[in-house]
């Protein structure tokens, strides 16, 4: 019963408000007229949606327009409109302010109410800290008794690592250990010895702003792969003396008796001088293979160009000879320069055929090979032949080209150096490696050049067939005992790559 009464009171004052307003705006019609006939009728929706509520407020809009409608608009004490359009699109703009004025006030409202209630909810929240503030302080002095007897748990574990550290001091890699805050806390000799710091003067301090590290992924990941399981890779850092090492390196987490990280040791190898050979080698072979492709095109060019214009120029003397007006002199004149021409033109042909063979592109490094030896025979004098199995098919382009210009560089040796009557070419494919032999019954290679050729190919043009060698993935080697010499390249073949490649040569 008591919440029925002030609920009939507020839809009893909302109805009070409009009858008011309506009563206002009829002692108004003198001044207003027919204008503005919901001017009062605005104030009373108003005042109802503050104070009293949605529902009687919506009871004051209802009471408001019907007066309004009534009373103040034409025809007058009707509900029939003179101007229908007019007299309704007030009416709707009516409805829609006044619910707008509603709606603002049923939401401040709403907006006290959450406020006073949150009020409320801060008060009892205050209480409960109150509560149990007493309770958090004896909790944190316990704690605190905690953190003090594992921080000296972890000083004597750092002692103790440390203890371990200095068994690694006599190592040449450089070792170093840090804490949990990152900071050096052990410096071997070895990272003196290659970064140029003292332990002193390392010791406190960051590595990665130390030595200005310059790490190949970013470092949260680098760290959190150090912690789960270790992390190795290769890292560039600057030495004292502002030089860059690249390093390999490992990170392994240290961690103390319940599996909790203390730190972290890090142990840095030198490899500078094999990253710079590993770069050297890809500048040769790079070099390499943009030398095979200007032989390809010097060859093509000597093949399509100049051969072209020696076969015109002869073409041409060929007309002067048939003219038959031509003296004795000029007869003989003529003559030579066709034989000289011709010469050329055989000059061009091989010359191209040397650089780059075409029928390596059309049909393959064996018959290829078949034509270089029988013409290496006829232009040295030395009996060289070719053997093997001719039916493994087409191989990779690359590994054509190689074994073709090692042949080449092989055969020109024998000519130029073993002093040997004959020379034998091997090509053989077995268990996936294909094997590459030329062999001589020459003077031999000293032991002293074996060694240089064995180490740089310096001296019998080996160097440049070693590393088109190796940028295939195989390997050459060189046997010589005092009577003939015999070259052996070893290559990786896969048949998925050669069919392949004779699929796509029409073969």
């Amino acid at each position: 019963m008591s919440r029925i009464i002030p609920d009939a009171r507020r839809y009893f004052l909302a109805a009070l408000a409009a009858i008011a307003a309506l009563l206002v705006r009829k002692m108004l019609s003198p001044l207003l007229g027919t204008e503005n006939p919901y001017i009062t009728a605005w104030v009373a929706v108003a005042l109802s949606g503050w104070y009293w509520g949605f529902g009687p407020s919506v009871v004051c809009t209802f009471i408001s327009g019907l007066g309004v409608w009534y009373w103040f608009l034409p025809y007058f004490k009707s509900f029939t409109f003179e101007n229908p359009v007019t007299e309704i699109s007030e009416m709707v703009l009516f409805l829609v302010l006044s619910g707008l004025m509603i709606g603002l006030a049923e939401a401040n409202r709403k907006s006290k109410a959450e406020a006073e209630h949150e009020v409320a909810e801060r008060r009892q929240i205050e209480d409960q800290l109150r509560r149990s503030r007493a309770l958090l302080e004896d909790r944190v002095q316990e704690r605190t008794m905690e953190l003090n007897l594992t921080a000296q748990q972890l000083g004597q574990e750092a002692e103790r690592v440390r203890a371990q550290a200095e068994w690694l001091d006599a190592a040449n890699d450089a070792i170093f250990v840090g804490g949990f805050d990152e900071a050096i806390t052990y410096w071997n000799k070895g990272a003196e010895r290659l970064y140029g710091w003292t332990r002193a003067e390392a010791v406190g301090k960051s590595p990665h702003d130390l030595l200005h590290t310059e790490f190949p992924v970013p470092f949260a990941e680098i760290a959190g792969q150090r912690q789960q399981c270790g992390w190795q890779g290769e890292l560039v850092h600057t030495r004292r003396d502002g030089t860059k090492v690249t390093v390999a390196s490992r990170w392994t987490a240290l961690n103390d008796a319940h599996n909790n990280l203390t730190g972290w040791l890090e142990i840095n190898r030198d490899i500078t001088d094999r990253k710079a050979a590993e770069a050297s080698r890809r500048l040769n072979a790079q070099l390499l293979k943009m030398q095979d492709e200007e032989h390809r095109r010097i060859a093509r060019e000597l093949h399509d160009s100049a051969g072209q214009m020696v076969i015109a120029l002869m073409l041409n003397l060929g007309s002067l000879k048939a003219s038959g007006s031509l003296s004795l002199e000029e007869a003989r004149l003529l003559s030579d320069s066709n034989a000289l021409l011709h010469n050329l033109n055989s000059e061009l042909c091989a010359m191209s055929h040397l650089l780059h063979p075409p029928l390596l592109d059309d049909v393959g490094v064996w018959n290829t090979l078949e034509w270089y030896v029988d013409g290496f025979t006829k232009r040295s004098g030395i009996t060289a032949t070719l053997e093997g199995d001719s039916n493994f098919g087409r191989l990779n382009s690359d590994l054509e080209v190689v074994i073709f210009k090692v042949v080449q560089e092989c055969l020109t040796n024998v000519h130029r150096h073993s002093g040997s009557p004959v020379a034998t070419v091997r090509l053989l494919e077995s268990f996936g490696k294909l094997r590459l032999e030329v062999q001589d019954r020459g003077r031999g290679v000293p032991t002293e050049k074996q060694f240089i050729s064995n180490q740089d190919g310096s001296g019998l043009g080996l160097k440049e067939m070693r590393e088109r060698v190796s940028r295939l993935g195989g390997n050459l080697s060189i046997e010589s005992k005092g009577a003939g010499t015999t070259v052996v390249a070893i290559f990786p073949i896969s048949k998925t790559a050669t069919a392949s490649h004779a699929n796509q040569a029409g073969l």
